[in-house]
């Protein structure tokens, strides 16, 4: 008699014969039917927990089922869940009005926002935007970066997973090295020559590329999935400064920095860098309901009173997610959300900088608020990645994710590096249990190396 699957294994088998997963080839795939989440954690359908110590994809900041973000989603969709684009509507702009607040140009000329239905979508946005705003064509952005999934923001994207969408389907995208200290492509280990050197590098490509041709310069304040990378002092500075000399706009691609994951509510106020042109998604709606936008400072603003936007979607300010969004910008504030990440840095600090001491193949803990990320190395002395940077061999660092699984702890990362961004709101009992599971996770990866 064949033996009856379990719900769950039923659901797997299911999934993997029907679905396609990102990023991933799919005949090894095998993983846990999540079905329910509540606070820093998740479960399965057999009902086993998991810590969600990455807040999903860098985006469940107020971790899962807050009851009032949850309560507005019931709310809207018992109200209205959909109108054309062209009405206008309350939640759209009640939320615009929030985040222009929030962000670094409520105190001084203010903002307008664009929504979208995610981070891809703002990126792709913004960049027409810097276009029409500048008569420009060619866009800047770094190596080592990802941007989305969607035809420009993937051709913005540094790393590997653009390879996919080349040969270039968005032609006037132009990539640059950025510092990155612990593994400088400028060969040196001083934050301050490090700095010295990239923005150098980007005056040269500037100067090879014509800055009159160039519209924008497109970065992560803090480089993300990539590692977390912390730029040293002064480079973002750096970059405001050229920009500005050539009459270049500055976006920021906020969409992991964003919602207080930095300790600020944006990383533009964390490191006191302000840019034209910045894109959101993720923590807005604390990746309940997907949103994303664009919001573009009020003198650039200005420039679409008389000439069309060049950008429009079906879902632009849906109102089942814009209610979604205000609800959490309401949440965060409420909740105290940014004095919690200003603990919540020092925890993480403390205790992942301990497995950095204890652990050999640990080369890297490094981070700032609730964005922390861990660089796994054959050696400390001579920093050799783990595993290449483009491609994960026998599959070590999924045996580093399969332990964490083991311990009911969830995180995710991308060759050698790991990622702690644990949801905001997590408690100091949640978090040394994130810990103590990483702690077995890469004693185990070590042993079996």
């Amino acid at each position: 008699m064949t033996q009856m699957l379990s719900k769950q294994a039923a659901h797997q088998a299911m999934h993997k014969k029907y679905v396609l997963s990102s990023w991933s080839a799919q005949a090894a795939l095998m993983a846990p039917v999540v079905t329910r989440g509540e606070g820093r954690f998740f479960y399965d359908e057999d009902d086993n927990r998991y810590l969600d110590l990455s807040a999903g994809l860098v985006s469940t900041n107020l971790g899962h089922g807050h009851p009032a973000v949850v309560k507005a989603i019931q709310e809207q969709a018992a109200k209205l869940c959909y109108s054309p684009t062209g009405f206008f509507q309350d939640k759209r702009a009640e939320l615009a009005e929030a985040l222009v607040k929030l962000s670094p140009y409520g105190d001084t000329e203010g903002a307008r926002v664009f929504f979208t239905s995610g981070g891809a979508e703002a990126n792709d946005d913004a960049v027409r935007m810097a276009r029409a705003l500048t008569g420009r064509f060619k866009i800047l952005a770094a190596y080592r970066s990802y941007h989305g999934s969607t035809g420009v923001s993937m051709q913005l994207t540094g790393e590997d997973r653009r390879f996919g969408n080349e040969p270039a389907i968005a032609p006037g995208i132009v990539h640059f090295w950025a510092p990155y200290t612990y593994r400088s492509p400028f060969y040196t280990q001083d934050p301050a020559l490090e700095c010295d050197r990239a923005l150098e590098h980007l005056e040269r490509t500037l100067l090879h590329e014509n800055p009159r041709n160039v519209a924008a310069i497109l970065v992560e304040p803090i480089v993300g999935s990539n590692g977390v990378i912390v730029y040293p002092d002064g480079y973002l500075e750096g970059l405001r400064r050229i920009t500005q000399q050539h009459g270049i706009l500055l976006i920021f691609d906020e969409v992991m920095t964003g919602f207080y994951r930095t300790g600020e509510a944006f990383a533009a106020q964390k490191f006191n860098v302000t840019p034209d042109i910045m894109t959101f998604a993720k923590g807005v709606t604390s990746a309940y309901i997907p949103l994303g936008g664009v919001i573009v400072r009020e003198g650039l603003a200005q420039y679409f009173d008389t000439k069309a936007l060049p950008v429009g979607h079906t879902y632009a300010g849906h109102p089942l997610c814009v209610a979604t969004g205000l609800a959490a910008v309401k949440a965060y504030q409420d909740d105290g959300i940014r004095e919690q990440v200003q603990q919540l840095e020092g925890w993480l600090r403390e205790g992942l900088k301990a497995l950095e001491s204890r652990h050999p193949l640990l080369g890297e803990a490094r981070g700032i608020g609730g964005f922390w990320a861990l660089e796994f190395v054959k050696d400390k002395d001579t920093r050799e990645p783990l595993v290449p940077w483009h491609g994960d061999g026998p599959g070590v660092m999924k045996n580093l994710f399969a332990e964490l699984k083991k311990r009911g702890v969830y995180s995710f990362g991308k060759f050698n590096i790991a990622m702690v961004t644990p949801p905001l709101n997590i408690t100091r009992g949640e978090l040394d249990f994130g810990l103590e599971a990483l702690d077995y996770a890469i004693s185990a990866l070590e042993a079996g190396v």
